[in-house]
């Protein structure tokens, strides 16, 4: 069996599409979309993703602005700075980058971005509204996860799905997001860290979403504890799904991006590559290469939810930007 390989760069040129479409009409209404990104301080990591915020709105007509903050800023300044951006009728949405510097607390400043500005979908009454099988936006990653899923198979009715993770922001959404058709829904089960026999689960799975990011948070571990002067043994950095652990013909989406090395040496550090780094590759929770001769249909990693995930950013601005008054 060769498996469907779910483009994901496909999907999210698709939906950009789309969202061009939606933004050149409200600019020409007047009402041209405008995301704020605010970042407090200077943070390499979060730069990427500002540059690439920045390069994708471009694209599809919607004007981005990064608000760059002090990384002095106090929690109340950036709590203020929010309300001016909450009260300003030509912004459209809000996101808020990460991390923030120590001594401000993360979820107490996002929750203070207005409901129908948040873009990101991770407000409680966004999320309230999402449980209800109602609201204007949801959170990215499991809207994209989702949509991918639907484009190899539009129906779930009842189809026996297992969601591997249960995180407030990838998959208990998950799991709401598909529950919300009354008659249509599949049959949904969500294991998590402490469930005790997760091969049990993930073999009767006809879908199958894995959100966890073990291999990352193996390495992460691990990489600590050296820096403490520890002498831990290697990581298991292999995948948490094996394809012994998949249903013949199951449809597999792969949440999860890990950023782990390529391998270690005699000293336990990561190999370097040509430059002296360390040399690394993103893998998904799932064993892609063998499960994609056993499953019907899988997202590769990179190039399957990530994409999505960040049209899906666009598609919440534009939804904001339609539901303003």
């Amino acid at each position: 069996m060769a498996a469907q390989i779910i483009d994901g760069e496909a999907v999210a040129k698709e939906i950009n599409e789309q969202v061009a479409a939606e933004a050149k009409q409200l600019a020409d209404a007047g009402r041209p979309p405008r995301l704020v990104a605010v970042q407090v301080g200077e943070n390499p990591a979060s730069k990427i993703y500002t540059n690439m915020q920045a390069k994708s709105c471009q694209a599809v007509g919607i004007a981005y602005d990064l608000l760059n903050l002090p990384a002095e800023t106090a929690q109340a300044e950036l709590l203020a700075k929010i309300a001016e951006l909450n009260g300003d009728a030509k912004v459209s949405g809000v996101i808020l980058q990460m991390p923030l510097p120590a001594g401000i607390d993360a979820r107490a400043v996002q929750v203070r971005i207005a409901p129908d500005k948040d873009v990101e979908g991770m407000h409680p009454a966004n999320m309230g509204r999402l449980f209800y099988g109602g609201g204007v936006v949801a959170p990215c990653t499991p809207m994209a996860a989702v949509e991918l899923l639907r484009r190899a198979c539009p129906d779930l009715a009842g189809k026996e799905t297992v969601i591997v993770g249960h995180s407030e922001i990838v998959g208990k959404p998950i799991a709401m997001i598909l529950l919300q058709s009354l008659d249509a829904s599949p049959t949904v089960t969500v294991c998590h860290v402490a469930t005790k026999d997760l091969t049990l689960h993930t073999r009767r799975a006809e879908v199958l979403i894995v959100a966890t990011g073990v291999p990352q948070a193996r390495w992460l571990g691990y990489r600590r504890r050296r820096k403490a002067g520890e002498n831990p043994p290697l990581p298991n950095l292999s995948p948490l799904i094996k394809a012994d652990m998949l249903r013949d013909g199951a449809i597999v989406i792969d949440v999860a991006i890990n950023r782990i090395p390529k391998g270690f040496d005699d000293s336990g550090e990561p190999l370097k590559n040509e430059k002296g780094r360390n040399a690394m590759v993103t893998v998904g929770d799932v064993d892609f290469e063998a499960a994609k001769d056993k499953v019907a249909a899988i997202t590769p990693v990179p190039g399957g939810v990530g994409p999505v995930t960040v049209a899906m950013l666009l598609k919440n601005t534009i939804a904001c930007a339609k539901a303003a008054v």
